[in-house]
């Protein structure tokens, strides 16, 4: 089960274009945002957002986050959905090469366009992000009550 579970969300993250952010700012005020995303695996996605966003000063301010990547090709009562809390950051620049590869590579495999460094360092105003998750779940079309499922990290 948890090989179908690990293939189910890779599934969702690779066929899906958009992440849900959920962010609380230093007040704890909630804020909610869609972001165009690529990931690496299960627990690393990655985006480009400009530091002045909402989310952003709220990742700025306290880094803990959830995320959420839903099938919304499917009729309603039959979706299936990634889940995850963890950590996001903007991206260091020691590791900038390794996640910009992540993100150019998905921008490439759907046509959206080049994404070098210069668009995300010096006078760029859009920086790159990375959430680092711990924890994952999928809810699932199964015909079941509407819960989520963990999934275990460790067969990933």
């Amino acid at each position: 089960m948890s090989e179908d579970l690990v293939a189910t969300a890779a599934r969702l993250l690779s066929e899906n274009r958009y992440a849900v952010l959920a962010t609380v700012d230093g007040s704890g005020a909630p804020w909610a945002s869609p972001v165009w995303f690529a990931h690496r695996d299960l627990t690393t996605l990655v985006w480009v957002s400009y530091p002045e966003a909402r989310h952003s000063q709220a990742i700025a301010a306290e880094p803990r986050l959830a995320v959420t990547v839903f099938d919304s090709s499917v009729e309603p009562g039959h979706g299936t959905a990634f889940y995850g809390r963890g950590r996001a950051r903007r991206c260091p620049d020691a590791e900038l090469a390794e996640h910009l590869a992540v993100f150019q590579a998905e921008s490439e495999r759907q046509g959206i366009g080049e994404w070098g460094a210069d668009r995300v360092t010096g006078a760029a105003r859009l920086r790159l992000y990375v959430a680092t998750l711990d924890e994952v779940s999928l809810l699932l079309d199964d015909g079941g009550p509407d819960f989520r499922v963990p999934v275990d990290l460790d067969a990933s």
